[in-house]
């Protein structure tokens, strides 16, 4: 009777454990991370009685979680894609109002300011024509100011969100090596076997971890888990486990870096090339591809329309008929660090040539390398006296760097911030020509000036006169050319032309003794000792020749030179400002549709890794009726063995 006893009393122990597991599973169904558990069942030893093996009843030989491994690491990989992307998404898109915004974008700023330059040319002597050029510069520059300070805004966003995203690393790396010892402990004294919930804890830990950086966790013999995040930086060692920061020090980038200490207490710089994946690396990707290149982008359109017009503005004489100064105010490229003596400068006459892009000047020994930054291509200057030029960029001092140092150079990344007025009196506005060409009456040829353009005023300080003498160029017709009658020291003194091949119109370059230089460009056929006379343009204040200059910036092709060169530049100032517009709306179009494309990759890996390990509400209610019905029968079985035990006494009665 005792062995018809014990069986039912087995059957009776497996039943309530089966009830058991199947109540947890039920009241852990909406719990996060949790995994279906299961019992393992097999019949106990038999033993031998009367030449036969007879059953001894059963045994439960554990607890075993519905867990897929290929399952999880698929729905981990979605949903660090899908996290990494939203954080993306969430501060492009806010790039992408500001920039393309009808109102308050850049386009509408430049079209008033040039605008209001057309009326200057219209009427060059009117006060108030040039009064609204100038307050038209004014609204210019604060629009390129705002729009840099809210890209910088939404950079500092960035920031803040990365340091509370760091913050929430730190404390789920805290947990998962807490609970890694938890589950070493388990598997001590479990024979190998780890509580099924801890595992849930860890796993849900690292799922939640998961979405803030992309992680790998490699098992180890004792239970725990090492999880490595990123590119392979360690994070989680058994106990141990590390934390992330963000630091004062600033990367070759200008960035703040990424440290990373340990239990000691040792930070060490992380690349980031190192941290992919999830929320974190979202926003470190749109710091780097999105925020710094925009910037960039803007401070080139602002360098090189300061640049341009400034150059131009020089060329032209303001109402108290003397040469314009800047018009406007533009920093110096920036060099960290500043103590190098090392000093960058945008090469007016090369502003095609510049790309917009971070470089790193390093001193190799004695030869000089300019690295890009983004690209990681590299150039060997040619240097003299300290000085070099590439990528229209000046460089010099560069021979107090020491051998093996390097500096960074920032040539448009702060332009756009940087960027002001430089005259405020309407009277400075430079809008004619200093020259002017006359023909006198006396000429018997049909000789005519197509044009007469000032193109470079030398060492002429801005604001300072040009004192050009009366220049008289007589033809000869036996030389085929115009000489320079009477000779003036240090210009050009012959000018060829046949008027027989070049009547059409040929222009002429002229060279001043103070490197002033005029084009000239005349036509027709000329009587032997006809004259074309120079001189200043005094009292010219009715001349709008250098405005109309000043206008043709707008549709001027000044940036973006093909293959770097700064001789073929390729678009206007509209159309860089219309290309940076429309990379950043295209980035946000693409990790818009990357972040529903991963919404659906999540949502597909749930469903699969659920259908495995979640908890069916319906299939658990009917296991709850299959083990009650189980354990009734297992106390038939007892309560049998009981009826036996007493019909055996009453037989000894």
């Amino acid at each position: 009777m005792s062995s018809l006893l014990n069986i039912g009393l087995t059957g009776l122990n497996a039943s309530q454990a089966y009830l058991n597991t199947t109540s947890h599973n039920i009241a852990n169904a909406a719990t996060p991370g949790y995994h279906r558990q299961s019992l393992t069942q097999e019949a106990r030893d038999p033993q031998f009685l009367g030449g036969a093996f007879f059953g001894t009843g059963t045994g439960i030989t554990g607890v075993k979680r519905a867990y897929s491994e290929l399952l999880e690491t698929q729905v981990l990989n979605a949903d660090s894609r899908r996290a990494e992307y939203a954080a993306y998404n969430r501060f492009i898109s806010q790039v992408d109002n500001v920039l393309a915004d009808a109102d308050t974008g850049l386009t509408p700023a430049l079209n008033e300011f040039f605008g209001a330059l057309q009326s200057v040319s219209s009427n060059p002597t009117n006060v108030a024509a040039r009064q609204a050029l100038i307050s038209s510069g004014e609204t210019l520059v604060s629009r390129f100011n705002t729009l840099d300070a809210r890209i910088g805004e939404i950079a500092q966003g960035v920031e803040t969100d990365m340091a509370s995203t760091m913050a929430s690393i730190n404390s789920y790396a805290g947990a998962i090596a807490e609970l890694n010892q938890r589950i070493a402990v388990s598997q001590a004294s479990g024979f190998g076997s780890a509580a099924s919930d801890l595992l849930d804890q860890r796993d849900q830990a690292i799922a939640e971890l998961n979405q803030l950086v992309k992680v790998n966790a490699v098992p180890q013999r004792d239970g725990s888990l090492s999880i490595f995040i990123g590119s392979g930086q360690a994070l989680v060692l058994g106990d141990n486990a590390k934390a992330l920061s963000i630091g004062d020090t600033l990367d070759e980038n200008g960035r703040p870096m990424v440290l990373i200490s340990g239990p000691n207490g040792t930070q060490t710089p992380l690349a980031e090339s190192l941290i992919t994946g999830g929320e974190l690396g979202g926003l470190l990707a749109v710091r780097r591809d999105g925020m710094e290149p925009a910037q960039r982008s803007l401070g080139l359109i602002a360098a090189t329309i300061a640049t341009a017009f400034n150059e131009q503005h020089k060329l032209g004489i303001d109402l108290a008929g003397e040469l314009g100064r800047n018009f406007f105010a533009l920093g110096q490229a920036r060099v960290e660090p500043s103590s190098s003596g090392v000093d960058a400068r945008i090469d007016p006459e090369r502003i095609a040539a510049l790309t917009g892009g971070d470089y790193e000047l390093r001193n190799d020994g004695g030869v000089y390398n300019l690295i890009d930054i983004a690209s990681g291509e590299s150039t060997q200057l040619e240097v003299l006296n300290g000085r070099a030029a590439h990528a229209g960029l000046i460089f010099s001092g560069l021979d107090g760097l020491a051998a093996g140092s390097q500096v960074f150079v920032y040539p448009t990344r702060y332009a756009a911030s940087s960027i002001a007025l430089a005259i405020d009196d309407p009277r400075d506005v430079a809008a004619g020509a200093p020259v002017v060409a006359s023909l006198p009456g006396e000429n018997r040829g049909s000789l005519q000036v197509q044009s007469l353009v000032f193109t470079g005023k030398g060492s002429i300080a801005d604001g300072g006169l040009l004192a050009l003498d009366d220049l008289s160029f007589q033809f000869d017709q036996a030389t085929n050319g115009f000489i320079l009658n009477p000779a003036v020291a240090g210009w050009t003194a012959t000018l060829p032309y046949d008027p027989a091949t070049e009547s059409a119109g040929k222009t002429f370059e002229l060279a001043g003794p103070n490197g002033e230089r005029v084009e000239l460009k005349l036509s027709g056929v000329p009587a032997d000792n006809d004259i074309v006379k120079l001189a200043d343009n005094t009292g010219g204040i009715a001349d709008n020749r250098n405005a109309a200059l000043l206008g043709a910036l707008q549709t001027d092709k000044l940036m973006f030179g093909a293959g770097g060169s700064a001789d073929r530049p390729t678009a206007t100032l509209n159309n860089a400002y219309a290309q940076l517009v429309a990379k950043v709306g295209s980035k946000t179009r693409e990790v818009q549709a990357g972040e529903r494309t991963q919404n659906s990759l999540l949502a597909q890996a749930t469903s699969a890794r659920d259908s495995v390990s979640g908890v069916n509400l319906d299939e658990e209610a009917a296991n709850l009726v299959r083990f009650q019905q189980t354990y009734q029968a297992a106390g038939r079985v007892m309560s049998v063995a009981q009826r036996l035990f007493d019909e055996m006494l009453a037989i000894g009665r």
